[in-house]
Formats: C-alpha cells, sequence, structure tokens
C-alpha cells in the first residue's frame, strides 16, 4: 500500500486551501488504496496567537516548534512514497524542508492556488515580513516530481520550471455545500453575502460604496451578511460581520441571495482560484464576481452569474438580480450545475488519482 505524507501550515478543517484542495479528497484515495499521514505545524492554541499583532516572543516559539516538526518529517520520509506539500513546508523563505523531500527517493508533489511568488503578509506579521521570500515558490517548483495548480494562470508560471503540470481547480463537495431544500427565490429581504477572511476583507471593502447606494435605493429590501471577520463593523449598511465557523458554515452560506466577489485586477488577485464563487454557486446563489483570473472562467456572463467592473456595472446587476428572483433562480440552479460538471469533488478525483498512481507505481 504506497504512503503518502501530507505537508500543510494548518491542522485539518482549518483551511480552505488545504480542505477544498486535498483534505477532501483523502477518503476516496484511501478507498483505492492509499495511506496517509498529515503533518501540520500550527496546532489550535497557536493559531489564536500567530494571526494577531505582536506576541513576538510566542511567535518565535511557534518558529522553533515548527521547525522541530519539519525535521522529524525529513527524519521519517524514508516510511513514504510520496510528499505532497501544499504551498510551502515552512513558513519562511528557506526551500530546505522542500529540497530534504526532494532528495529522499520520495516523489514529491507541489500544490497552490494563490500567486504566492508575489509578497503578500497579513496585517498582523508585517514585522515578520523580512523572513518571507516569494522566490522560493519558483525553486521549490523546480525540485519537485509534479506540481498541481489551481488555475491556468497558475500553472503558466509553473511551467516556466517544471514540465510536469496539471491544472485541477479548487472544488467543492456538492453532497456538503447544498442549498436548503426549502430556498425561496420570492422573499421579501434580499441577502447580499460575503465570505472570506481577515486577510480578504480588505476585498469586501471595495464594494462597500456600492452597497451603500442598494441601501439607499432598497431599504429595508435588502441585507448584508459578512462571513469571516467578526470585528468588521458598517453602521450605514446595519452589518456586523461573523466569525466563520465550520459547524455553521453551511447555514451561514444558505442565508445569502446574492454573494459578491469584489477582488482588485492585481497580480495577486489573478491567482485567486474563484473559491468564494465556488462556493455560492453551489448553494444555488446567484454570484458577482470582478473579471479577475479565473473568475471570468467560472461565470458564464448573464447564464450562471454575472461579472462586474465598475461601481455601475456591480449595482446595475445587484438591481437586476433584487427585482428578478426569476432571473436570480435560473441563475442560481445553472450555477450549481455548473459545480457539478466542472467544479465538484466528483467531477475531479480520478484525476488526482491518476496523478497519485502515475508517481508511485513509476
Amino acid at each position: 500500500m504506497p504512503r503518502v505524507l501530507y505537508v500543510a501550515a494548518h491542522r485539518p478543517q482549518r483551511s480552505p486551501s488545504q480542505r477544498f484542495r486535498f483534505e477532501q479528497y483523502q477518503n476516496y484515495l484511501a478507498s483505492k488504496g492509499f495511506d496517509f499521514d498529515y503533518s501540520w505545524l500550527i496546532s489550535e492554541n497557536d493559531d489564536a496567537v500567530f494571526y494577531q499583532p505582536g506576541n513576538l516572543h510566542t511567535k518565535a516559539a511557534i518558529f522553533l516548534k515548527s521547525y522541530l516538526r519539519r525535521w522529524r518529517d525529513v527524519i521519517n520520509v524514508k516510511d513514504y512514497d510520496l510528499i505532497f506539500v501544499q504551498r510551502e513546508a515552512f513558513m519562511t523563505g528557506s526551500v530546505f524542508f522542500e529540497k530534504q523531500f526532494c532528495r529522499s527517493g520520495a516523489k514529491v508533489i507541489f500544490d497552490f492556488d494563490d500567486a504566492i511568488w508575489h509578497f503578500d503578509v497579513s496585517e498582523a506579521n508585517k514585522k515578520l515580513g523580512w523572513l518571507k521570500n516569494p522566490s522560493k515558490t519558483s525553486k521549490i517548483i523546480q525540485h519537485v516530481d509534479h506540481v498541481i495548480a489551481g488555475n491556468s494562470y497558475l500553472a503558466d508560471y509553473a511551467r516556466k520550471y517544471n514540465h510536469q503540470v496539471t491544472i485541477i481547480p479548487t472544488t467543492i463537495d456538492t453532497e456538503y455545500h447544498k442549498p436548503r431544500a426549502d430556498k425561496d427565490f420570492h422573499k421579501k429581504t434580499i441577502c447580499i453575502g460575503w465570505t472570506g477572511s481577515l486577510t480578504t476583507v480588505k476585498h469586501f471593502r471595495l464594494a462597500e460604496p456600492v452597497l451603500k447606494r442598494l441601501k439607499d435605493k432598497y431599504g429595508e429590501r435588502v441585507s448584508f451578511k459578512l462571513i469571516g471577520d467578526s470585528n468588521y463593523e458598517n453602521k450605514e449598511l446595519n452589518l456586523k460581520g461573523t466569525a466563520w465557523t465550520l459547524d455553521r458554515e453551511v447555514e451561514e452560506l444558505q442565508d445569502i441571495d446574492i454573494g459578491i466577489m469584489p477582488l482588485p485586477d492585481d497580480e495577486w488577485a489573478k491567482g485567486k482560484c474563484g473559491f468564494k464563487g465556488l462556493q455560492y454557486m453551489a448553494m444555488e446563489v446567484a454570484p458577482i464576481m470582478s473579471p479577475v483570473g479565473m473568475n471570468t472562467e467560472i461565470v458564464q456572463h448573464g447564464d450562471n452569474g454575472f461579472l462586474a467592473d465598475t461601481d455601475d456595472e456591480w449595482f446595475n446587476h445587484l438591481c437586476f438580480l433584487i427585482d428578478n428572483p426569476d432571473e436570480r433562480e435560473r441563475i442560481g440552479l445553472n450555477a450549481r450545475q455548473t459545480i457539478i460538471d466542472h467544479y465538484s469533488v466528483a467531477s475531479q478525483k480520478d484525476r488526482y488519482l491518476e496523478i497519485f498512481r502515475s508517481l508511485t507505481e513509476s
């Protein structure tokens, strides 16, 4: 039985990138004869400190603990046939651990779903930004046996350094992400929603002027929901953010009638895999997304969602969906079918299996 070591930053069920790019495939791959271990760095207690400002001494201890954990992985690497590295093995600019894995005799897969070769660091850890080295991404790619990229923009970058590149989009388990059985497209108050993280709430802020215009026009006919940052508050929108929790994830998404994904048109955003939009669409929620990166591949404008660039385009498409419940239903149904056909676990699971088998049987 081939043995696989998953190498990632966060504990299981914590990180969307990990959950939706490899964790949800583990049971299927196990049923096909693969055995897995999972090595992560940041515990639940560490998590509460690591993404908050300050606490430099505690963060130093987390770095040391993480370093020792990765050394244990290097010592034990002989026990594995395949190493799956998601984004990076260690949180600094070093590629030492990836190189050790590649020299071990095990096959190594590198998976990424963001333009991580561009500098991006959370507000809480800006003082530690000097530890980052975005150019490490190209060095990792050069050494591994296979690269899995979340979209064509990322794949084009990877192919500069490695010819063994496969595009597999971030996917949704459509048996888990499901709309309410009693979903009402003709309800009186329409909820416009966004889901994200502490580091991406800045993208939601791009839509605030448009949402204020909607509030002025529709009053109590519209409400707003922000999932992922409980510290966010906007009194003009009567909006208080809610924290993301795993046990309420689907329930919170089911409240949304129109899902928005505003993005800046920059190099980092071009690498995004459209995950917010995919979540909305799986829930039969009509999405409106900035025409940046993979969003233009996911959304067929007017059929399963809308692409909006200017504030007026955002405003007009939102008004259209608010005023036309039948169109909102049609687009929502088409959106979910798009996920089932192209962006679901069921549609992509055999592609993972093929890669795993090709590397472990060669």
